[in-house]
Order: C-alpha cells, then sequence, then structure tokens
C-alpha cells in the first residue's frame, strides 16, 4: 500500500481546528469497516493509509513536531504498519478491565502468543504473527501489533463471502470468537489486499 509522505501531512494548526470532525468520522470508519470486536475485552483494528494518517497526526499535533526530518522519521515508522502484499496489518487492543482485575489480566496478556489469535475461514485457521512483542509494549498488557497472512487457497475463500469468517482467541481464561464478519469488513480488507498487490507490481514494473 502507498505509504503516507509529507504531502500528506496536514499543518498543525489545520488539523487542531478539525481535529473532532476528523475524529468522529474516523470513528464512524473504524467501527463499519475496520474494527472487529472479540469477546468484553479484546478489540482488533485493521491499519491502512486513512487510520495511520490519523495517528500519525495526533501525535504530530501532541508532540508538537513539525520539523521536516522528525516528521519523516515518523512517517517511516508508522508506514511500516501498512498493510502489505498478502498481509493484513492490525492493532489489538484491550479494554475493559478493573482494577481489581489488573495483575491477573496483565499475566493472560502478556502470556499471548501468535497461535492463540487466528483468523477462521471456513474450516482453516489462520494463526497471527505478532510483530511487537517488546516488554515495553507488554508493559501496560493493553497493546500488541498483528498481522495476518491470507494468500493462495485462504485468500480465495475469504473472498467468497459465503464462507463465514471470523477472528478467534484461546487463551487459558478468555476464549471467545468474534460475529461473523460483515460484508463491508471483509471487503475494506480484501481492498488492503488489492492495493498493496497493485502497489507491488508497479514496484516491480518500474
Amino acid at each position: 500500500m502507498r505509504p503516507l509522505t509529507t504531502d500528506d501531512v496536514m499543518p498543525l494548526a489545520e488539523f487542531a481546528g478539525r481535529r473532532r470532525e476528523l475524529f468522529q468520522s474516523l470513528s464512524r470508519y473504524l467501527d463499519r469497516y475496520r474494527r472487529v470486536r472479540i469477546g468484553p475485552q479484546a478489540t482488533l483494528v485493521f491499519e491502512n493509509r486513512q487510520t495511520l494518517w490519523f495517528r500519525v497526526q495526533e501525535l504530530l499535533r501532541i508532540a508538537r513536531l513539525a520539523d521536516p526530518v522528525r516528521v519523516q522519521e515518523e512517517l517511516d515508522l508508522y508506514n511500516r504498519l501498512l498493510p502489505g502484499r498478502e498481509r493484513l496489518q492490525a492493532a489489538l487492543v484491550i479494554g475493559g478491565i478493573n482494577e481489581t482485575e489488573t495483575i491477573e489480566h496483565l499475566a493472560l496478556w502478556q502470556s499471548l502468543r501468535g497461535e492463540d489469535l487466528c483468523l477462521r475461514v471456513g474450516p482453516r485457521n489462520l494463526t497471527a504473527d505478532l510483530i511487537t512483542c517488546r516488554p515495553e509494549d507488554q508493559a501496560g498488557g493493553t497493546a500488541h501489533w498483528v498481522q495476518f497472512t491470507i494468500a493462495g487457497d485462504d485468500r480465495r475463500q475469504f473472498t467468497n463471502f459465503r464462507v463465514p469468517a471470523r477472528f478467534a482467541i484461546s487463551l487459558k481464561s478468555y476464549s471467545h470468537e468474534s460475529p461473523p464478519l460483515s460484508e463491508e469488513v471483509r471487503q475494506s480488507l480484501l481492498d488492503d489486499l488489492n492495493l498493496s498487490d497493485r502497489d507491488a507490481f508497479t514496484e516491480v514494473s518500474q
């Protein structure tokens, strides 16, 4: 998928003035196309240019970064989280915790492994790759970056909306499935794969 560039960045003052409007628009977009809840605590938020653009703008606003070199550094970092050929990227966000559950909750989510999270397409389980499992990422127990590879027959099955698809987490004390993915969510994720394939073909052809 085509990376974000400095040409995509909105001036800080303009973004600050439109932040509420842009945030509300993003929230509607996420709920309809990009957010998948797995039980009461876990949510997958699938990333693309639109979602990462807001993340970058928000970071620049909070840090008051305007220096082109620093802005480019942040873009380079976030562009690594764009979907790639045959690969979807998502943030796994954990919430809904009360204070009495904190210690047990942290231990549970720190034990998460790729094989504990999967995309079920018909009879097939496509396990996740956890790409940020550093201690500092897990310290709060509230976020992981994950990848799902969908290729070959698995992709053909995912394209067939008559074949049910859902995400699932299987941990000792947290075992849940998402509802079947809506056609809108599936098509949005397929668009990620199609755009990434097109960009990869363009790069090879040049």
